[in-house]
């Protein structure tokens, strides 16, 4: 078994424990009307298809929750993540930290990738095509970037954190679900 197939094996174990997080920002409670009218307590923030993507790090870099990791290079060259991200791919990123026995997610949060495609093209536009972040490698032969989340203002829209709502703080906007996990 491949590498990628044991690290694929073990972030799924956390799938039910991401989806109920998501499903608190995906579902909403219906305005009384609907709920008198039409029969409806939850309504759907979206009807389409929301395409999210998931990246689960080992507890073992729970210090490094101030920034995410996006891949951005692989030893058989196929599309990478960023890549996909860059061409309109994905509405949601889904980036947390599991225990490493992969029996629970530990911290997370949600971006909105609308926001950080604006905001990466915006800085390739300032910086002369230049991506933002930290280039690093892999033993395997991966590459990434690293980036800040303060970097993409409005970008997290969930986390299991705590969020400051005073301040010049980034994530502001962000409505703390760390009880999702939980139950």
């Amino acid at each position: 078994m491949s590498e990628w197939q044991d690290n694929k094996r073990w972030s799924d174990n956390f799938l039910n424990e991401i989806k109920r997080a998501l499903a608190i920002h995906l579902i909403c409670e219906a305005p009384a009307q609907e709920d008198q009218e039409r029969n409806t307590d939850l309504i759907s923030l979206k009807m389409d298809s929301v395409r999210v993507a998931c990246r689960i790090r080992r507890e073992t870099w729970i210090g490094k929750s101030k920034e995410f990791t996006i891949r951005v290079g692989t030893p058989s060259n196929v599309k990478t993540e960023l890549a996909k991200i860059i061409e309109g791919w994905g509405d949601l990123f889904f980036y947390g930290f599991g225990s490493n026995d992969g029996s629970k997610l530990i911290s997370w949060k949600i971006g909105d990738l609308k926001v950080f495609r604006l905001t990466l093209m915006r800085y390739m536009l300032e910086h002369k095509g230049q991506l933002p972040g930290e280039y690093k490698t892999n033993n395997d032969g991966t590459s990434f970037r690293v980036f800040d989340w303060s970097q993409f203002k409005g970008m997290v829209i969930g986390s299991s954190e705590p969020v400051s709502l005073t301040g010049d703080d980034a994530d502001a906007n962000v409505v703390s679900v760390s009880t999702a996990v939980d139950q």
